[in-house]
C-alpha cells in the first residue's frame, strides 16, 4: 500500500484514477493544479510520518505547465514522480527524466502498468532508503568515494550533487568496477524494470558523464560498449597502466 498524490485536472481521468488505486489497497489524496500538488506535498512532507510515497503527475495543468511543476517539488521533496502524459515526444520524455522525474506513462495507460510502475518507483526508493545491508561500505574508484549509507558521492574531494537515480546507477557501477555490466540489467537491478528504452539509460548516463567532468566522446570513468553495456574504471593514471 502506497500514499499516493494525484495530480490531473481532468474530473474523469482523476476520478478513475483515485477509484483503481483505492481498489488497489492504496491512500490517494488528488488535486487539480501544480499549486495545489505544491501545498500538499510542502504540508505532508515526504515519506515517514505521514508524507506521500509517490506523486502521479499530468503535464497540461491549467496553472503551470507539468514539467515546471515537476521542477518546484524537486525543490521542495525527493518523493518519486511518475509523470502522466499524453505527450509521447522523445525529446519531452527526455526533458522530463533529465529535470527529475523518476518514470513517465503515456496516456492512455491501463491501471496495472501504472500500478506496476508505482511499484517499482517504490521498491527502489526502499532499497535506497534502507539499503541491504550488505553492501554499504564506501565504494571507492579511483577519486571516486560512495557512501550507500549516506547516500553521497565525491570526487577528488568534491561533493557530487546527483539525482537518485544519478546515485543509483553509479553506486551500482561501483559495486562492480572494470565489469561491463549490460544494459538490460541495468534496467532490470537500477531502474527494476523488465523492457524498457536505452535511452532511458542514455540520458541518466549523460548527465552523470557531466557531473563527473567527462563526455561520451573522452570518457574517464564511464565507458560504454556500443551493444554490449557500460562500465565504470577508474581513469588510467589513476589505476594504473592502461
Amino acid at each position: 500500500m502506497a500514499r499516493v498524490l494525484v495530480v490531473e485536472d481532468d474530473q474523469f481521468v482523476r476520478s478513475a484514477l483515485i477509484r483503481h488505486l483505492t481498489e488497489a489497497a492504496h491512500t490517494v489524496r488528488s488535486v487539480g493544479t501544480a499549486l495545489e500538488a505544491l501545498r500538499e506535498v510542502a504540508q505532508a512532507g515526504s515519506g515517514g510520518s505521514g508524507g506521500f510515497d509517490v506523486v502521479i503527475l499530468d503535464l497540461g495543468l491549467p496553472d503551470l505547465d507539468g514539467a515546471e511543476a515537476l521542477k518546484m517539488l524537486r525543490g521542495v521533496t525527493d518523493v518519486p514522480v511518475i509523470i502522466a502524459t499524453a505527450r509521447d515526444d522523445e525529446s519531452e520524455i527526455v526533458r522530463l527524466l533529465n529535470a527529475g522525474a523518476d518514470d513517465y506513462l503515456v496516456k492512455p495507460f491501463s491501471v496495472a502498468h501504472l500500478s506496476a510502475r508505482i511499484a517499482a518507483v517504490l521498491r527502489r526508493a526502499r532499497t535506497a532508503e534502507h539499503g541491504d545491508g550488505l553492501e554499504d561500505a564506501v565504494l571507492r574508484v579511483g577519486g571516486l568515494a560512495i557512501d550507500p549509507l549516506r547516500r553521497s558521492a565525491v570526487l577528488d574531494g568534491t561533493p557530487l550533487d546527483l539525482t537518485r537515480r544519478e546515485f543509483d546507477l553509479l553506486a551500482f557501477l561501483a559495486r562492480r568496477p572494470g565489469v561491463v555490466v549490460p544494459r538490460r540489467e541495468l534496467l532490470a537491478e537500477v531502474w527494476q524494470l523488465s523492457y524498457g528504452d536505452d535511452q532511458t539509460i542514455d540520458v541518466h548516463l549523460s548527465w552523470l558523464r557531466r557531473k563527473l567532468g567527462e563526455s561520451a566522446a573522452r570518457p574517464r570513468y564511464l565507458h560504454t560498449l556500443r551493444g554490449v553495456g557500460v562500465k565504470l574504471e577508474p581513469p588510467p593514471a589513476e589505476g594504473g597502466p592502461a
